[in-house]
C-alpha cells in the first residue's frame, strides 16, 4: 500500500481517521470470529438421522400403530442413544468454539501522532502499535523503533529463549513482550495473522479415533446390510404361516405378522451397545474430572491405553517453565572453575553477599529470582539467609546491556551474559573462563558470569551505563530449567508399559537432551539418548527417499530440537503412518497443530487457550503424573466394553439365526417384542450396565473385535439353536401357545445367563450375586401374576419345566465348550490377554502428588 514506502518518521505518526475508516470498510480489521465446521443443529441431525435410528424408528411407529404399546419399550433406548451422542458432541463443539489465541482485551495504537487505547478487534492493517512489557502482541507486524524489546515466542515456536527483534524485524500475534518497548506497524490482522492461521487449522472439527467405536461401527455396518431383507422375509413368512399372504392382507392377520417382524428387527439391533459404550466413557470422564483431568472428547480415555509413542514438549510439560540455581562455581586465578572455597564448604562469603545484593534490586528478572530463592533456602550457606547488603551504587538489569551491577564495600560486582561480562576482562584467565562456560553450557544449562572491579560503572548523562574497567572473573552461576517433580516417575511408568517417549522442542537439541536426561528419559537398550536437530532433517516429503530417511530418523530419535510447529505436526503424521498410536503433550500454540493430528492430544492446564481447546485431554493441575491414572481408566473402559460387546453381539447373532430359521420354515415367531425386552434386560441390559462400571486394569492388546466375535458368534449360535430346539420340542409336546412362548423365553434367558458367566468372570462376590439375581428375576417374571399378564407369559407346567431344565443344562455345557474353543482360537491368533479381570497382575499406577 502507499504507506509502506513512507519514511519511518512519517509512519510513526500512524494512520489518519480517514485511512482507518477506509480499512474498516474493506474489512482489514483485527476482528476475528470463526465457528467449527458443524453447528448444534447439524450435530443433532447427524445423531438422529442414522440407519439404526431409522430402522428402530420405523419399528416403533409400526408397533404403536398396529400393535400393543407394551411392545414399544425399546423406544426408550432409541431416545437415550440419540441424546447421549448428541450431548457428547455438542460438548466437544463448545470446547472448540472457546478457542482463543489472544488474551489481550485492548491495545495501544498511534493515530495522527496521538497514542490511543482501542479494542484488539479495532486494530486495522498498517496501524502503528505501541508494545510494552507484559503485553501480548495482538497482530503480526514489523518493528519500526525499539527500546530493548524482548519477545517470548515460545507459545508459537517452542523456543524458551526470548528473541530481541531489531528495527525492521518481525513480531507475531500471540507472542508476549517480556522486556522493553517498541513501535510496530501491523502487516497482518484478523484471520491473516500467524497465530490465527494456526488456530484456524486447529479448529477444524475432528473426532478422536477409538478402536472400540470403530469395531462396534464395523459390526453395525455388517448388520445394516442384512437386517432389512431379513425383516421383510420374516414378515412374509409369518403371513404364510397365518394362512397365506392374501388371506393375511384381507383380514387382520397382517398386524400380527408386522409385530413379529418388528420383534425380529429389535432383537437383531444391538441398540444398547452404543449407549453403554458412551456411558462407560462418560463415567471415566467424571472420575478423571475428580482428578483434575478434563476429557473434551469421551473416547479419549480409551486412546491413551493404546498409545505406544508419547511425544512430549519440553517447556511446560516435563519442565515447569521456570529456572532454578544449580550451583555457583568460584573461579581460580587462572580462570578455571573450582569447588567452593569457603571454610565450611560453601561459596565464599563475598560472592554470596554480591549475589544477594544483585538479586535484591527492584528490577528483578528470572535469574535474580532464581538466585534469591537459592539464597533464602540456604543453598549458598547460612550467610545467604541474612539481609542483603545495601549497595552504594546499582545498575539494574537491561536486556539491551545483558548485565546488572552493584557496588558494595568499594567493589563493583557485575552479573550477566558471560560473553559480555567475562569477555570484557583481559588476559588468559578470561579466555579460559569462557572455554569453561562453553563446556558447561553444552550440558544443557544456562550460565551467567560474575566479575568484580575496583572501579565504578561509568554512567554518562545520556545513554546506557558502561562496564567498569579492569574486570576480574569471580564466579560462574549455573542455572537449570525446573524439571517437574513428577516427570521421572511418570516416564518410568510409561517405559514399563512399553510406551516410548520422545521429546520434541523448539530449543537447542543439546539443551533439550540434557533436560530430558534429568527428567529421567532413558532408552530401553541402555544406550545414550539420540538427539537430532530438526533443521538438518529432510524437508522434501514428496521425494520417497527423503521421506523414508525422515521416517527412519524420527523413529530412531529420542530428542528432536529446533522443531517448528509445522514440523511437529509432520513428525506426528510420520509416526502415525509408521503404525504407531501417538499421544502428544504441549502447552503452547506451537503445539496446537500436532495435538490436533495426534491420536490423543494432551494439554497442560497452564497452557495457551488454543492448546487446551484442541486437546482431547487437559491436565488442569498441569501435573504430568495424572497420565497413568488416565491409562488406568482407559484400560477399564476397554476391558469392560469388550465384555458388554460380547453380550450385545451374541444377542444379534441368536436373533438373526432365529429370524432366518423362522423365515425359512414359516413357523410362528417364538416371541413378542415385550418378551424379548425381558431377555435383553435380564441377560444384557442390567448386567452390561453393572459390568461397564466395574474396576479393571487389564493391559491393552490389539484384537478387540476379533476377541469379541470369537465369543459372541459361537455363543449366539448356541443360544439360538437351544431356543429353537426348545420351541420345537414344546410344540411337539402339545402344550398351548402361551406355554410355548414362556418356555422359549426362559430357555433364551438361561442361555443369556450362561454366557454372562463367561463374560463376568471371576465369579466371586458381586459378580456371582448379579447372575443369581437376574435368574431370580426371570423366575419372578412368570411367578408374579401382574408381570405374567403384562408380558403375556404363563406359569410353566411340568412338561414345560422339564424342557426348560433340559435345554438349560445343554446351554451350560455348550457355553463351557465355547469358552474352551475361544481360548484356543485366541491363543492361535495371538489375541489372548489373560483372564477377564487380571487387575491383581497389573502394575500399580503411581498416584499423583497430593492424591
Amino acid at each position: 500500500m502507499e504507506e509502506h514506502s513512507k519514511p519511518v518518521e512519517a509512519q510513526l505518526q500512524g494512520l489518519s481517521r480517514a485511512q482507518v475508516a477506509e480499512r474498516v470498510a474493506r474489512g482489514q480489521t483485527n476482528a476475528y470470529k470463526e465457528r467449527t465446521s458443524r453447528s448444534a443443529a447439524q450435530i443433532l441431525r447427524a445423531n438422529v438421522l442414522t440407519i439404526f435410528n431409522a430402522i428402530l424408528g420405523v419399528a416403533l411407529v409400526v408397533v404403536l400403530v398396529v400393535g400393543n404399546w407394551r411392545d414399544a419399550l425399546f423406544g426408550f433406548v432409541l431416545l437415550l442413544n440419540t441424546a447421549t451422542g448428541t450431548v457428547a458432541e455438542v460438548r466437544a463443539k463448545r470446547a472448540l468454539d472457546r478457542l482463543a489465541v489472544l488474551d489481550a482485551p485492548s491495545a495501544y495504537v498511534v493515530r495522527e501522532g496521538q497514542e490511543t487505547q482501542v479494542d484488539v478487534a479495532d486494530i486495522v492493517l498498517d496501524d502503528v502499535l505501541r508494545l510494552r512489557s507484559g503485553q501480548q502482541v495482538p497482530a503480526d507486524g514489523v518493528v519500526l523503533e525499539t527500546s530493548g524489546l524482548e519477545v517470548d515466542e515460545s507459545i508459537l515456536t517452542g523456543e524458551s529463549v526470548a528473541v530481541r527483534p531489531a528495527a525492521g524485524g518481525r513480531v507475531m500475534s500471540g507472542t508476549t513482550v517480556t522486556a522493553g518497548s517498541a513501535l510496530v506497524r501491523t502487516t497482518a490482522v484478523g484471520d491473516s495473522s500467524y497465530a490465527h492461521r494456526l488456530a484456524r487449522e486447529a479448529r477444524r472439527y475432528s473426532v478422536v479415533t477409538s478402536e472400540l467405536q470403530q469395531g462396534t461401527n464395523r459390526v453395525l455396518g455388517w448388520i445394516s446390510w442384512v437386517i432389512v431383507p431379513v425383516a421383510l422375509l420374516l414378515v412374509w413368512s409369518q403371513m404364510r404361516q397365518l394362512g397365506g399372504v392374501q388371506q393375511a392382507l384381507a383380514g387382520d392377520q397382517w398386524r400380527v405378522a408386522l409385530v413379529a417382524g418388528v420383534a425380529g428387527v429389535v432383537g437383531m439391533v444391538p441398540q444398547g451397545l452404543v449407549l453403554l459404550t458412551s456411558v462407560n466413557f462418560a463415567t471415566a470422564s467424571m472420575k478423571l474430572a475428580r482428578q483434575r483431568v478434563l476429557v473434551q472428547e469421551l473416547p479419549a480415555v480409551e486412546v491413551l491405553a493404546r498409545v505406544d509413542t508419547l511425544c512430549l514438549d519440553k517447556t511446560g510439560t516435563i519442565t515447569t517453565g521456570g529456572i532454578t540455581l544449580s550451583e555457583v562455581l568460584p573461579l581460580a586465578a587462572d580462570g578455571s572453575p573450582c569447588s567452593a572455597e569457603g571454610a565450611d564448604g560453601s561459596v565464599p562469603g563475598e560472592v554470596v553477599e554480591a549475589l544477594a545484593a544483585l538479586a535484591g534490586g527492584e528490577a528483578r528478572n528470572a535469574t535474580a529470582e532464581a538466585i534469591g530463592e537459592a539464597l533464602a533456602a540456604g543453598r549458598l550457606g547460612e550467610a545467604g539467609r541474612t539481609a542483603a547488603p545495601q549497595p552504594e551504587q546499582s545498575v539494574p538489569f537491561s536486556s539491551a546491556r545483558k548485565w546488572s551491577a552493584v557496588r558494595v564495600d568499594g567493589v563493583t560486582w557485575v552479573l550477566g551474559a558471560p560473553e559480555i561480562v567475562l569477555g570484557a576482562a583481559e588476559g588468559q584467565a578470561a579466555a579460559r573462563c569462557l572455554e569453561a562456560v562453553q563446556q558447561i553450557a553444552d550440558g544443557g544449562v544456562r550460565v551467567v558470569g560474575l566479575a568484580r572491579s575496583a572501579q565504578d560503572c561509568r554512567q554518562p548523562e545520556a545513554g546506557e551505563a558502561e562496564l567498569p574497567p579492569a574486570l576480574c572473573p569471580a564466579a560462574l552461576v549455573v542455572l537449570t530449567e525446573q524439571v517437574r517433580p513428577d516427570a521421572s516417575q511418570t516416564l518410568a511408568y510409561f517405559r514399563e508399559q512399553g510406551v516410548r517417549a520422545k521429546v520434541i522442542s523448539g530449543d537447542n537439541p543439546t539443551t533439550v537432551a540434557a533436560v530430558a536426561r534429568r527428567a529421567g528419559l532413558t532408552r530401553e537398550d541402555g544406550e545414550p539418548l539420540v538427539a537430532l536437530d530438526a533443521r538438518e532433517l529432510p524437508a522434501d516429503e514428496s521425494d520417497p527417499q527423503a521421506a523414508a530417511a525422515l521416517a527412519q530418523a524420527i523413529e530412531d530419535a529420542d530428542v528432536l530440537g529446533r522443531v517448528t510447529p509445522e514440523q511437529k505436526r509432520a513428525f506426528v503424521r510420520v509416526l502415525k503412518a509408521g503404525g504407531h498410536v501417538v499421544a502428544m503433550t504441549g502447552d503452547g500454540v506451537n503445539d496446537a497443530l500436532a495435538l490436533k493430528d495426534a491420536d490423543l492430544g494432551i494439554a497442560m492446564g497452564n497452557g495457551a487457550p488454543a492448546t487446551k481447546a484442541v486437546a482431547r485431554l487437559v491436565l488442569l493441575n498441569g501435573e504430568f503424573s495424572a497420565l497413568p491414572g488416565v491409562v488406568a481408566e482407559g484400560r477399564r473402559v476397554m476391558a469392560n466394553t469388550e465384555r458388554i460387546a460380547s453380550l450385545f453381539l451374541s444377542k444379534t447373532v441368536y436373533a438373526s439365526l432365529i429370524a432366518v430359521v423362522v423365515s425359512i420354515t414359516a413357523i410362528a415367531y417364538p416371541f413378542l417384542p415385550r418378551q424379548l425386552t425381558i431377555v435383553s434386560s435380564l441377560t444384557i441390559g442390567v448386567p452390561a450396565f453393572v459390568l461397564a462400571l466395574a474396576p479393571s486394569r487389564r493391559r491393552y492388546q490389539e484384537g478387540f473385535l476379533a476377541r469379541v466375535l470369537s465369543l459372541a458368534v459361537p455363543a449366539g449360535l448356541l443360544a439360538g439353536t437351544c431356543t429353537l430346539a426348545a420351541h420345537t420340542w414344546l410344540v411337539w409336546s402339545g402344550v398351548d401357545g402361551t406355554q410355548v412362548t414362556t418356555g422359549s423365553t426362559l430357555v433364551l434367558v438361561a442361555c443369556g445367563l450362561a454366557l454372562l458367566t463367561l463374560t463376568a468372570r471371576p465369579l466371586l462376590g458381586w459378580r456371582l450375586g448379579l447372575i443369581l439375581l437376574m435368574g431370580v428375576l426371570a423366575v419372578l417374571g412368570v411367578l408374579v401374576p401382574q408381570a405374567r399378564d403384562f408380558f403375556s407369559l404363563a406359569w410353566p407346567t411340568e412338561p414345560t419345566w422339564l424342557i426348560v431344565g433340559t435345554m438349560t443344562g445343554c446351554a451350560l455345557t455348550g457355553m463351557g465348550l465355547v469358552s474352551l474353543v475361544q481360548g484356543r482360537v485366541e491363543a492361535w491368533l495371538g489375541l489372548r490377554v489373560g483372564d477377564q479381570d487380571d487387575a491383581a497382575a497389573s502394575p500399580v499406577v503411581p498416584a499423583a502428588p497430593g492424591a
